[in-house]
């Protein structure tokens, strides 16, 4: 019996202590892949970086999605794994193209996607990018910090209490002289004021650095904690809607979707601003619902276009509660040096915001004027058409929700919905000049890869041809589906990282198909497999054009 309980005694021991060696291997490994990640983020650049987090993101995307069953009511239908691939990619770049309906899919599967979707979006990414800014912020200041403590330590400087207001006391300055008369005043005597100079600087620097740093990390706090409001209330309310509205409840109990996952997947969508909806027919079904359409709409503008001009706002506001004042100060008026591109200047963000709504009210009065009764519209009243332009127009900049089929609008309104996704989203009528930008421009102009570089307009262009060219059989036999029109609204909707999609339709084929069957999902879903990649490639292209917004600078049009 002693024996036992020393041998248990002896294995607790042993099991404690592997435990331990565990823990702390754990923690190790942990502590070195962060400090690995952090030296490659640091040193690598940031277009590289992004390729990698978008690639490696739609890989593991695609493997959950291969491992989940879909939903689908014929058991032999399987999507195909280019197609699960291709709406990996889709979520993960927010571009909401699609090849496959959506109600294939399972609640597993749509919670995969909504979780690319969170992390794919750009207010999430961004907020990491800042975060790693800070961090590589914070390298530096303890390098400064280390090299002031260095120099301090080998050269004692006495410092006056007035060195704030830019005096130096002499007389501390000559007690710091060496005292032996032998020494050369010019030589060591200089030494030393340049040492002092040097420490002076640098805690100058350090404390505006220090600043800085506090300042980014305060922006982050506000930028999470407007992630999480913003989720929230829009959660909550699409819920309580379903719940309280029984038109909207009976269209998920009939389409057998959980209501929970539907209203996080679609707050979540609109907010990161990819348009993708758990429904085969996105928001059509719902196109009656105003008061769920007039909660989506702001949940598409903070997410996106009016982004910087809330988050100013949010700012500002914390600024007038007397929190965090110093920092406050600092992110409103040093807007350049902050280094977060979605924080603004005030002029830009009023700029901005007339803009937006500017754009909102041309798409408006174009759509009642040329499409009021249409076929889409059918049945509907004035006040749930009203709404139901209004949801279409905010989506056509980047989001790509739609209450009709695009492809019985009329052409001018295709055309103006191709120029509304082609433009960036902080696109102003009145941008202010950056001079100094644009010398730095100007002082690159000489390098030869930023000579050959082109500009936006001049990829898509090739993009087209591209995808022509893959679908040059098809253009041929079925030329009212496969327009040139309809795959320029594709390419551009994908590189704007839209989704919206004239789709495909068995009625308009010259030569009908016996076995043609219409499905909603996008146009492209009827492309060959190498028009399917080209368009990936499209999604990738578009979700990381801001490192290339200054293309074709060497091409001059006289």
């Amino acid at each position: 019996m002693k024996m036992f309980a020393w041998f248990s005694k002896k294995l607790q021991h042993l099991c404690s202590v592997l435990c331990g060696q565990l823990t702390l291997s754990t923690k190790s490994l942990f502590f070195l892949a962060a400090c690995l990640c952090r030296f490659l983020l640091q040193q690598t650049n940031p277009l590289l970086v992004q390729i990698i987090y978008f690639v490696s993101l739609s890989s593991i995307g695609f493997g959950f999605l291969k491992i989940f069953k879909p939903r689908t009511s014929s058991p032999s239908f399987t999507p195909r794994n280019l197609d699960l691939f291709f709406t990996s990619v889709s979520s993960a770049t927010v571009s909401s193209m699609s090849t496959v309906e959506m109600e294939v899919f399972s609640n597993p599967q749509l919670i995969t996607i909504t979780i690319l979707m969170f992390v794919g979006g750009e207010v999430f990414t961004s907020m990491v990018g800042l975060h790693f800014i800070r961090s590589r912020l914070k390298t530096e200041l303890d390098k400064i910090a280390a090299s002031h403590a260095r120099l301090s330590t080998t050269q004692p400087i006495i410092v006056d209490d007035q060195i704030e207001l830019g005096s130096i006391s002499k007389s501390k300055l000559d007690a710091s002289k060496p005292e032996n008369d032998d020494v050369d005043d010019d030589g060591d005597g200089e030494a030393i004021v340049s040492a002092y100079d040097e420490t002076l600087h640098s805690s100058f620097g350090a404390t505006s650095e220090n600043l800085r740093y506090l300042s980014m990390k305060h922006l982050g706090f506000v930028i999470l904690g407007y992630l999480v409001v913003v989720h929230v209330i829009g959660v909550l309310g699409v819920s309580l809607y379903i719940e309280v509205i029984s038109s909207a409840k009976m269209v998920l109990k009939n389409k057998g979707l959980n209501r929970f996952t539907f209203s996080v997947f679609t707050v979540i969508s609109t907010f990161a601003s990819c348009g993708f909806v758990p429904t085969n027919e996105n928001m059509v079904v719902f196109r009656k619902n105003s008061g769920m359409l007039l909660m989506l709409v702001p949940q598409v503008l903070l997410g996106n276009t009016l982004y910087p001009c809330c988050l100013r706002f949010c700012v500002w506001l914390l600024g007038k509660f007397n929190y965090k004042k110093k920092e406050t100060r600092y992110l409103l008026k040093k807007t350049e040096e902050v280094g977060y591109k979605h924080l603004l200047s005030r002029e830009y963000s009023i700029f901005l915001v007339a803009t937006v709504f500017g754009f909102i009210v041309v798409q408006i009065v174009v759509f009642c004027s040329m499409d009021w009764n249409s076929q889409g519209l059918v049945g509907m009243n004035v006040y749930e058409k009203f709404v139901g332009v209004l949801f279409q127009s905010v989506n056509s900049r980047h989001s790509g929700e739609t209450i009709v089929d695009l492809s019985i609008l009329s052409s001018a309104i295709l055309v103006l919905f191709v120029v509304m996704m082609y433009l960036p989203p902080y696109t102003s009528f009145l941008p202010l000049k950056d001079h100094e930008k644009d010398s730095e421009i100007r002082k690159r102009k000489g390098k030869l890869m930023e000579n050959l570089i082109f500009s936006q307009l001049s990829y898509l262009v090739i993009f087209v041809i591209l995808v022509c060219i893959t679908e040059r059989k098809n253009l041929k036999e079925d030329p009212l589906n496969f327009n040139v029109l309809n795959i320029v609204i594709e390419v551009i909707s994908a590189y704007g990282n839209v989704g919206f999609s004239t789709g495909y339709s068995c009625k308009r084929q010259l030569h009908p198909e016996a076995n043609c069957e219409d499905k909603w999902f996008g146009f492209v879903g009827k492309w060959s497999d190498e028009g399917k990649i080209i368009l990936i490639l499209v999604m990738f292209f578009g979700r990381l054009k801001k490192f290339n917004m200054n293309g074709g600078k060497a091409w001059k049009l006289l």
